[in-house]
């Protein structure tokens, strides 16, 4: 047993002093490192892929931001029934392919130019609802969609015509009176909540009174496109003000759409 016992160190001694020990603990280290680096370039390979992707969805986002701008230019200024996916393709600078990516149809793009701008309309009537109420507040609402509807005539010409040709087409109609729907619903929020704020009960419902300013805003559209000079602004801002059991306004309104507004001064 003794001599067993002492045999064993003596063989470790022996293997630690082989010459071939530094060679096994330099394979080793250099294994190590070797998996270290290649860790470390599927990192970074990891790291260009991402930044590959997220550049190509940047790309995709900005194609399609160049697009719809293309494409309501070339709306306003050819109608929806003269446009074509073509001629939008060549005012973006684009292939027809590259609009057939980002948009099925000619529909597709209207539509797409219609949410945003109900998107748009909806957050200006919400700041309008957050710091004004009762009839300032929609007083308010009514001079600044006056004041849009001056400034953006072709948009509203333009809504009025998709409007009467999607008529024609039960699935486009559809469509078309989905968004009309989330714009009619978003104005009566807004119009409840400026009620509310003020304490005041509304003459007659909100969503009846959505309706309504959003029709005679399409009908006063139609109306000026067979006569300009049609629906004096006075006479239709005090008629629509009545109709909404508002007292009359206590200045001229038809110089308000022009002006600053009650959002404007306050900044």
């Amino acid at each position: 047993m003794g001599a067993g016992s002492s045999h064993a160190p003596a063989q470790q001694r022996d293997l630690d002093s082989s010459p071939s020990t530094p060679v096994i603990r330099r394979d080793i280290t250099e294994r190590s490192i070797s998996a270290v680096l290649r860790q470390a370039a599927g990192r970074v390979q990891l790291r260009a892929r991402v930044a590959a992707r997220l550049r190509r969805v940047q790309q995709v986002e900005r194609n399609r931001e160049a697009v719809l701008a293309a494409a309501r230019r070339v709306f306003l200024d050819r109608g929806y029934a003269g446009a074509t996916l073509e001629a939008i393709a060549e005012e973006a600078g684009f292939s027809t392919g590259v609009v057939y990516s980002q948009f099925g149809s000619k529909a597709d793009l209207f539509l797409a130019l219609l949410d945003r701008r109900i998107e748009e309309r909806g957050a200006q009537d919400d700041r309008i609802a957050a710091q004004l109420a009762g009839v300032e507040g929609v007083r308010e609402l009514l001079r600044v969609g006056a004041r849009d509807a001056v400034a953006e005539q072709g948009w509203a010409q333009l809504l009025v015509e998709f409007r009467a040709l999607a008529a024609r087409d039960p699935a486009l109609n559809r469509r078309y009176a989905d968004a009309h729907a989330r714009a009619v619903e978003g104005l009566a929020s807004v119009l409840g909540r400026l009620h509310d704020r003020a304490g005041l009960q509304p003459a007659v419902a909100p969503r009846s009174m959505a309706e309504f300013i959003l029709a005679v805003a399409s009908g006063f559209t139609i109306e000026r496109l067979a006569n300009p000079a049609a629906l004096d602004l006075d006479d239709t801002f005090v008629l629509v003000y009545r109709a909404l059991g508002l007292p009359d306004p206590p200045e001229s309104p038809s110089v308000l759409p022009t002006g600053p507004t009650a959002i404007d001064r306050r900044g």
